[in-house]
């Protein structure tokens, strides 16, 4: 079960998780859906090479009745002998017999001789099409069993001709539609003979043809899957996967609402996953990209939720907070710069000294007020303004308000994900203090952010050297071990914190983190015991301990635990999702569906209370795409992606958000291409 926060070092470890999805959301997302089912092999992947080649069949009836044309049937089998027709024509009318020979253009055909009777040639034209096709069909099938593919793809080109050239002169406006079915035949046998003689863009052009003329036809699109597959084309070739798995999903939608049976799919979820795996690196490093060329003045901070956890998470913060409340109102200061003026000259050093300093203190008031976007304007106006000329500045700020501005500009720059900036503002500032244990804590927050975990275990190392009792540096560094997926330091360090300072309740909750993980349920019961008897009012106590009852299965007391956290604070996004991932896990009743509305309704609280928080946007659009009625709503879940994206700040955010969007879009195409109105199975 995450956690929000975007990329603050200090929630990036995920210990638990719980999965949205449930049996009672087939169509929920198709990379999901065949999770349980046997795996089968791909058909088409591993083919016979008879099943490529199909029958070519006439209609059972007359191509033309005495009313008019009829409709042709569909092949009853693969494989078999052609048809040969039994009608006689009338007498004196009878065809030449087709002359046999090598590969190539079949003699054209004498014309009958000219009758009384309109419908009498169109029959004599209709029998002698068919005897045609089946003499060429039959040359073209021993020329595929000879691999001869090429020779027998020009016989399929040759009785296809042979159509046109009939419907060319037929009088009759709905012949075309007749013999649909023998045109799609024969351009799929057309199409194998292609793929066999490795002329994939000959088989594309084909496997077009025929699905332009029959949306449904699988063998199409199971060729057209496996040339796109090689030619590296994988977003195409995802379209085609989500084509094949909607139309099995349509088939069989009365037996999966049921519960019932059914068989295999025609592509097993792995050829899914291994599509995904070769995009999804594509796609999220495109996305990295986006984020590297965007300014990162532009970028935004996390919630205010996030921020003041990050900030309570160091021992300093009590102090931070009385001295900025002893500096004064915010009036007082924006009055002091009012009186002060904008146009200094660069060379008044004095007086952009006195700014420096005002725009600063204003904003550790802000900070004190939690207007966090007005605190990161001003210290970055202060530090805009001591840049104007810095060693000459620095010199005439007051006490410690040099190292001090350049701790709050690092912190703001760190909260915005600029890692550059945030390092530069902190090496200066320990220049300055050298011997501060949290600042070498808070550079390793942001080696941790960039992936730079030695480097980040190092400046733990130093700070608690200068301080062995150096409670930040043991918090923190046991995140970073639960990053590194070692439980057992991270415990170690957590407990020693806790003997320093017994009622510190971060540290509390991620011991309790860690025995939830390492499955220890009544050993973290008894932290959040102790975590709740220091603060009953605190939201995070009452959403991990919703985390632990989920993890027991009691998703009711689940539920009200997070219940209680939203009390507690509204601004908390965490209890949204976690509730709502509650109820798509709760059983329900006997004929009825789980409460997505309700689900959908905590998710979107959960956004509102943090637009960074990634793991909402995706739960969001798996439920919204599973209710979504067309494809116009389904389209609106691309968009809820896209959103999603822009708030992403690593590799690791990007990659879920990235999955989900790829997918969906090829689900849209695919159910596009399909003529589906909806996603939706229900």
């Amino acid at each position: 079960m995450g956690r929000s926060g975007g990329a603050q070092w200090w929630f990036q470890t995920k210990f638990l998780s719980i999965s949205v999805l449930t049996a009672a959301l087939a169509s929920l997302v198709l990379w999901y859906t065949f999770r349980s089912a046997p795996t089968s092999k791909l058909i088409g992947y591993d083919k016979d090479d008879e099943d490529e080649v199909e029958e070519v069949t006439k209609p059972t009836k007359k191509l033309f009745d005495d009313d008019g044309p009829s409709s042709t049937t569909k092949p009853t089998s693969d494989i078999a002998t052609p048809i040969v027709s039994n009608v006689k024509p009338p007498p004196g009318t009878e065809p030449p017999p087709l002359p046999t020979g090598k590969l190539g253009k079949t003699p054209t055909i004498a014309a009958p001789p000219t009758t009384k009777s309109t419908a009498n040639d169109e029959e004599v034209k209709k029998e002698e099409l068919h005897t045609q096709i089946e003499t060429i069909d039959k040359r073209g099938k021993a020329l595929f069993k000879a691999k001869n593919f090429m020779d027998a793809a020009s016989a399929f080109t040759e009785a296809l001709d042979a159509i046109d050239a009939y419907l060319a002169e037929s009088k009759s406006t709905t012949a075309a539609a007749s013999l649909n079915r023998q045109i799609i035949t024969l351009t799929n046998n057309r199409s194998a003979m292609y793929e066999k003689a490795s002329m994939p863009d000959l088989a594309l052009h084909d496997c077009d043809d025929i699905l332009s003329r029959d949306v449904t036809h699988s063998k199409a699109r199971l060729r057209r899957l496996r040339i796109l597959e090689a030619r590296n084309d994988y977003t195409e070739a995802l379209v085609e996967v989500c084509a094949l798995q909607l139309r099995f999903m349509q088939e069989n939608r009365d037996k999966l609402r049921m519960g019932q049976q059914v068989p295999n799919p025609p592509v097993p979820q792995s050829k899914i996953e291994e599509l995904m795996g070769k995009l999804i690196p594509d796609e999220v490093e495109k996305q990295l990209n986006i984020m590297k060329n965007q300014n990162k003045e532009d970028r935004k901070l996390p919630s205010s939720y996030t921020i003041k956890q990050l900030l309570k998470s160091f021992t300093g913060y009590n102090a931070w907070m009385a001295n900025a409340a002893r500096g004064g109102p915010l009036d007082k200061f924006t009055s002091e710069l009012n009186e002060l003026g904008n146009d200094i000259p660069n060379d008044d050093l004095e007086r952009l000294a006195k700014r420096t300093t005002l725009l600063s203190r204003r904003g550790r008031r802000n900070v004190y007020e939690q207007k966090f976007e007005d605190a990161k304007n001003d210290f970055e106006a202060a530090y805009k303004c001591l840049n104007i000329n810095y060693d000459a500045i620095k010199d005439l700020l007051e006490d410690d308000e040099h190292a001090r501005l350049l701790e709050w500009v690092g912190m703001v720059r760190h909260l915005r994900y600029d890692l550059d900036g945030a390092l530069t503002c902190y090496e200066r500032c320990c220049d300055l203090e050298p011997i501060n244990a949290e600042l070498l804590v808070k550079r390793a927050g942001v080696k941790m952010d960039g992936g730079n975990h030695e480097e980040a275990m190092t400046l733990f190392e130093t700070a608690l050297g200068l301080d062995p009792d150096a409670v930040d540096a043991l918090l923190h560094r046991a995140n970073l071990r639960m990053l590194q997926m070692k439980p057992i330091e991270a415990k170690a360090d957590l407990e020693r914190c806790l003997e320093l300072r017994p009622n510190h309740i971060l540290a509390r909750l991620r011991l309790a983190a860690v025995l939830m993980g390492t499955e220890d349920l009544d050993g973290a019961k008894a932290c959040l015991d102790k975590a709740e008897a220091i603060d009953d009012a605190s939201s995070e106590v009452h959403s991990y301990r919703g985390e632990m009852y989920f993890a027991q299965g009691e998703l009711k007391e689940a539920r009200e635990e997070f219940d209680r956290a939203i009390e507690c604070d509204a601004t908390n996004p965490t209890p949204y999702l976690n509730s709502a991932l509650a109820i798509m896990n709760t059983p329900p009743m006997l004929g009825t569906m789980p409460d997505i509305n309700g689900a959908i309704e905590l998710l979107e609280k959960a956004i509102e209370a943090d637009p960074q928080f990634q793991a909402a946007y995706v739960n969001l659009g798996q439920l919204k795409l599973s209710m979504a009625t067309d494809l116009t709503s389904a389209k609106k879940v691309i968009s809820l992606y896209d959103q999603g994206l822009e708030y992403c700040r690593t590799a690791e955010e990007l990659k879920d958000i990235c999955s989900m969007r790829l997918l969906t879009i090829a689900q849209v195409d695919a159910a596009s291409a399909l003529k589906m109105e909806s996603l939706n199975m229900q």
